[in-house]
């Protein structure tokens, strides 16, 4: 009888042990959708793996659709829920720009959950990359740039969220955002060039990163939810302004067009009356 070819099982385990060490950091956003992996050297010698090993676990995350090799690329982290969320929904909110109070709503929630258990739970790290997050949005707000402090914004968000230690949380809180900055619901520096706006959320966001880093969750969910009604607000008054501007370009552009056909005279019988 031939000898049978029998997987080497402790190569097996090891590499089952490393896939789980990469998908726990996927999983904890410590590497995000669409970042690039380091090189299978980079990762063997890291892990003090053999890239046999390596390689095998990679397969492994592949294969849950965790990773994906592009040939001659090397491989991309793909996520976990964020292509969920954002893919196939992307055109569909797009043709119903009614849905972003929905967005803003369901924000509201999600971004009291989240202050919440951030100020619960947050570690030392946790609490030093949050202030670097809002160290960068103060200096933002210093240039006078809405779109560099709208883009501020959001890494403060999601740093309160990685804080949270939710790992569903997280993803879905970055699939949303991930919706955001692709301008899907609205364009975020709207938020940030009307009147007095820009010294508001500051100072809003400041009552959440203080709240936080007290370890006061009842405070930060409440500062939180201060927040998001505030948005909601002027997400609302953002809709009515682009609502009566498309109306009031309505009746221009007909007006115009009378004045171009003198010719045309009314259906109306007062008209034809002369009165």
């Amino acid at each position: 009888m031939g000898s049978m070819d029998f997987p080497n099982i402790q190569t097996e385990r090891l590499a089952d042990a490393i896939a789980h060490q990469l998908e726990t950091l996927i999983l904890e956003g410590v590497v995000q959708r669409g970042e690039r992996l380091p090189s299978e050297r980079e990762m063997a010698r890291e892990l003090k793996v053999s890239r046999q090993s390596l390689r095998e676990a990679l397969q492994k995350l592949e294969s849950r659709g965790l990773v994906e090799t592009r040939h001659g690329g090397g491989t991309y982290v793909k996520g976990v829920l964020t292509p969920i969320l954002i893919d196939p929904l992307i055109n569909l909110f797009q043709r119903h720009p009614e849905t972003a109070t929905d967005f803003v709503e369901f924000r509201y929630t999600l971004e009291g959950m989240a202050a919440y258990y951030a100020a619960l739970r947050s570690t030392d790290e946790d609490r030093q990359l949050l202030a670097a997050r809002f160290a960068a949005m103060v200096a933002a707000h210093t240039l006078e740039d809405p779109s560099e402090e709208a883009e501020r914004d959001v890494d403060f968000h999601i740093a309160i969220a990685e804080a949270s230690h939710n790992a569903v949380l997280l993803h879905v809180m970055r699939g949303l955002f991930a919706l955001l900055r692709k301008g899907v619901f609205f364009n975020r520096t709207q938020l940030y060039v009307r009147p007095g706006a820009r010294e508001l959320l500051l100072k809003q966001h400041r009552a959440m990163y203080d709240a936080v880093m007290a370890g006061d969750p009842e405070t930060a969910r409440n500062a939180a939810h201060a927040h998001m009604a505030h948005v909601t607000h002027v997400l609302r008054d953002i809709m009515v302004d682009e609502l009566r501007t498309t109306a009031a370009r309505r009746r221009l552009s007909r007006y115009f067009i009378e004045r171009r056909r003198p010719d045309v005279t009314s259906d109306h019988p007062e008209d034809k009356d002369g009165r």
